[in-house]
């Protein structure tokens, strides 16, 4: 038997396939992703970076919340303005871990920014 070729465009194709492919099995198969919501600061502290969010999103989001309140530190971007109370935040969040402090309590991170 002797080579066979495939012509370039069934070779293209083919490839094609293969790439849509992963892409549904990662889609389908792979984590969830994140989703952003917005809510209203309740308190924040400089010092310790400790954020609380108060709104109808915040129950949906990952971490302890308590009393429709969510507390969690809060990383931001660099040049990110400091939130406070009453100013609506856009945010995701993190949860796992314990905080270091000592406890084995999950510690939840919130990572977002001031909405203008």
């Amino acid at each position: 038997m002797g080579n066979v070729n495939l012509p370039a465009p069934v070779a293209l194709a083919a490839g094609a396939i293969c790439l849509l492919g992963g892409y549904l099995v990662g889609v389908l198969a792979g984590p969830d992703t994140t989703s952003r919501t917005t809510a209203t600061v309740a308190s924040y502290d400089q010092d310790t970076g400790r954020l609380c969010l108060t709104g109808d999103g915040v129950s949906e989001q990952e971490g302890e919340v308590q009393d429709g309140t969510l507390c969690g530190t809060w990383r931001r971007a660099g040049a990110s303005t400091a939130p406070r109370e009453g100013d609506r935040f856009r945010f995701v969040t993190l949860s796992g871990g314990s905080s270091g402090a000592g406890d084995d309590e999950p510690s939840t991170v919130i990572y977002g920014d001031v909405l203008p």
